[in-house]
């Protein structure tokens, strides 16, 4: 597959962080999640984060939710600690929009009705509710699927739904949690290109964790690799493949995304 990300942010201008973790440790009972976990996100990057199975990456997403808190750490959104702040005010107060791997939508509801029933909670103007959802609708390019019943579209269709369905709050950070699972190639291809399009059209910050290494480090900016609850390698993709510890910790020796 050729390599989606035509240009990578190599610095930013002020550095500013729109998601930091500093030691953050979390546990569920005798099990050791997260250890002293540090990283930051700057804003308007697309960063994403790999790992072995069970390593925490979708605790990490449920930690910047308020789904859930930390044994200890802090986390911070826009430079505030958000430790105590509930789900409802991370996302109308910092606008961060989640797409799980999951479901996302209402199965028996039309694609229209899907976006109609959550723009009727996060845009309090019915003028603007209107707007938005038609304006997502032409934007996904979801016309001819308007009505037909959410469960009855494709892993892709489905997908592109609920990327519309986390934008309708116009998020300033968007969590995308495994995108590309069970996807095919086409399909992945075109979500690689949404990604960085909406970090270019619309200055998103963008998160992704997944397991196809390739398809993530082709759209990113830049990767954490996890490994015992610890961040052990941050760098763009084409510095993270060569580094000692990633390799060793993930990708192996014969591992290439180009």
């Amino acid at each position: 597959m050729a390599i989606i990300k035509k240009f990578r942010i190599k610095s930013f201008k002020k550095l500013n962080s729109i998601i930091e973790f500093e030691n953050v440790s979390l546990a569920y009972g005798n099990r050791l999640i997260l250890d002293n976990l540090n990283f930051k996100i700057n804003e308007g990057q697309i960063f994403g984060m790999l790992g072995p199975n069970g390593v925490g990456k979708s605790t990490i997403f449920n930690l910047i939710t308020g789904l859930i808190k930390p044994k200890s750490g802090k986390i911070k959104i826009a430079g505030e600690d958000v430790i105590d702040y509930p789900i409802y005010l991370r996302t109308k107060k910092y606008k961060v929009g989640y797409v799980p791997q999951y479901g996302g939508y209402f199965n028996d509801l039309s694609l229209y009705e899907n976006l109609k029933a959550i723009s009727e909670i996060v845009i309090d103007d019915k003028n603007q509710r209107l707007n938005r959802v038609n304006f997502l609708i032409s934007r996904f390019e979801l016309d001819n699927l308007k009505d037909i019943k959410a469960k009855f579209l494709s892993g892709g269709q489905k997908k592109k739904l609920v990327i519309a369905l986390s934008l309708l709050s116009e998020p300033k950070v968007l969590l995308l949690d495994e995108c590309f699972a069970a996807l095919d190639v086409l399909t992945i291809k075109m979500l690689q290109e949404i990604i960085v399009e909406l970090q270019k059209e619309n200055q998103i910050t963008i998160c992704i964790c997944d397991h196809q290494a390739r398809d993530l480090l082709a759209c990113v900016d830049v990767a954490m690799i996890l490994s015992n609850g610890r961040n052990i390698a941050l760098d763009s993709p084409s510095n993270l493949v060569k580094n000692i510890k990633a390799k060793d910790a993930y990708f192996g020796d014969s591992f290439s995304f180009k």
